[in-house]
């Protein structure tokens, strides 16, 4: 894995904390990164790629299927009137090319929801200098005299994710899902194209067991 005309800014922050045997210094840069939501997870060429996951019952019979309807649209605010047409219109391109035809009668409901997510990651690096230092096999350690700095990055980044869902409208019971992930890191140059790549692979999978 904006009804609303909006671009998101988010925000990427990178905390450098620096710790020493006198003092803890608190370094923040604070770097401001002005993308589109939609844009930013759904692009699949580009680095970090999206993450595909599916599930589906394994009870079901998928050629029992043949008319579909979008029935709900759980999408973030942030998500844009422009970004939320181009997944229905890209699900909808998906679901005909597979064979099904839209109908106000269906046999299958399409859930679709987009959800952003905090997320967090950390690492450090240590440098010791001074009088008396001494070098290990496994790095440089310090002697008599000796001062160690370790700085610790923090970085804080949006994680957005895209997930389809498919329920059988007799029993309303889902039957098969599939999710993708992405950091969100840039916008699109070309969104109508990376948000149908992103849908087009997110639903590659179905029918489950479908020859490719």
């Amino acid at each position: 894995m904006n009804g609303v005309i909006n671009t998101i800014g988010l925000k990427r922050v990178n905390h450098h904390l620096t710790y020493s045997k006198n003092r803890t210094v608190m370094k923040i840069q604070i770097r401001l990164l002005a993308v589109a939501f939609l844009g930013a997870v759904l692009i699949s060429a580009c680095s970090p790629q999206l993450k595909v996951t599916t599930d589906y019952d394994k009870a079901v019979n998928f050629t029992q299927y043949k008319t579909y309807a979008i029935d709900t649209l759980r999408i973030s605010s942030s998500v844009s009137q422009l970004n939320q047409t181009r997944i229905v219109n890209a699900v909808k391109q998906q679901m005909t090319a597979k064979g099904f035809t839209e109908s106000a009668n269906p046999d299958m409901l399409v859930h679709v929801s987009a959800i952003v997510k905090n997320k967090q990651s950390m690492s450090s690096t240590t440098d010791y200098y001074g009088y008396g230092g001494y070098y290990r096999p496994y790095g440089w350690g310090g002697g008599m005299g000796s001062t160690g700095y370790t700085t610790y990055n923090v970085t804080e980044y949006k994680e957005g994710s895209l997930i389809i869902d498919l329920v059988d409208a007799k029993t309303k019971n889902l039957v098969w899902e599939g999710i993708g992930n992405k950091e969100i890191d840039a916008s699109p140059s070309d969104p109508d194209a990376a948000i149908t790549a992103a849908v087009t692979k997110i639903m590659a999978d179905y029918p489950p067991g479908a020859k490719k």
